[in-house]
């Protein structure tokens, strides 16, 4: 290991753990002790990843409160340093901190709100594309329909929740009046995906979301319409596949149809 290295292992060291080796390569002076230079740069480290997780999970911090939030933020940062270049990437297991900390794990709406709002950091960094219209999908020739396979816009994604987490999230960002906490039964599915610069979402009823996953995973139309005649009955599976497809259409969801 070369000197350089060995140097910034010992800085690293010091900003994660508070290891002291380091002291022995800085110089102090009356003024600025040897502890109070360290500590400028342990202090901006940690405040510098506590605000990169406050702007990742805006409604955590919300939630929390500054205090309680930051409070959280430096119990994250000593379990988790960062291996990233980007600050953008910081944060990606607080839902997993959150659901096994003994300080968070009794409230598990914490953990799903985390999740919730990671899963939007992706979809909103997600690579854009050029939405299919419901004309270019029209041009398709009679005989493929059957073979016809659809590509999901990038930012398409799929979370199951039990608590009301996106009705939370969305009364903390929005400023309005938070909802009563409620857990379901059974987790509730839902969609999630961008246009242009705004997130958008909405739950899926479980048919529509049997559908969604066989056509992302690569069905085809034909096998999408056997699905659909299974769960609605023969007689309703034009109407039902034509109002999905609209729908899907209508959100952006879809880039590109084209037969195998």
């Amino acid at each position: 290991m070369s000197e350089l290295a060995r140097v910034q292992g010992e800085f690293q060291e010091y900003l994660l753990r508070g290891t002291r080796a380091i002291e022995t390569r800085v110089v102090g002076s009356a003024r600025a002790p040897i502890e109070t230079r360290l500590g400028i740069y342990a202090g901006a480290y940690g405040s510098r990843l506590i605000d990169a997780l406050a702007a990742s999970y805006p409604a955590l911090a919300a939630l929390l409160g500054e205090e309680d939030f930051r409070i959280l933020g430096a119990k994250y940062v000593r379990a988790h340093d960062s291996p990233y270049f980007s600050l953008r990437n910081y944060g990606d297991l607080l839902e997993e901190f959150l659901g096994t900390h003994a300080d968070y794990a009794e409230v598990p709406l914490l953990a799903e709100l985390a999740r919730w709002e990671w899963l939007l950091c992706a979809v909103f960094d997600a690579a854009d594309a050029e939405p299919l219209t419901a004309a270019a999908l029209a041009r398709a020739a009679p005989a493929d329909w059957p073979e016809l396979h659809f590509a999901f816009h990038a930012s398409v994604r799929r979370v199951a929740l039990r608590w009301n987490a996106p009705q939370v999230w969305k009364a903390l960002t929005e400023g309005s009046e938070r909802p009563e906490l409620r857990v379901a039964a059974e987790p509730v599915e839902w969609l999630v995906w961008r246009q242009e610069l705004r997130n958008y979402f909405r739950s899926l009823e479980p048919g529509e979301a049997r559908i969604l996953d066989a056509a992302r995973n690569g069905a085809s139309f034909g096998e999408l319409c056997e699905l659909l005649a299974a769960c609605c009955g023969a007689e309703r599976t034009a109407a039902e596949a034509a109002a999905l497809l609209a729908r899907w259409l209508g959100d952006g969801l879809l880039v590109a149809a084209a037969p195998a």
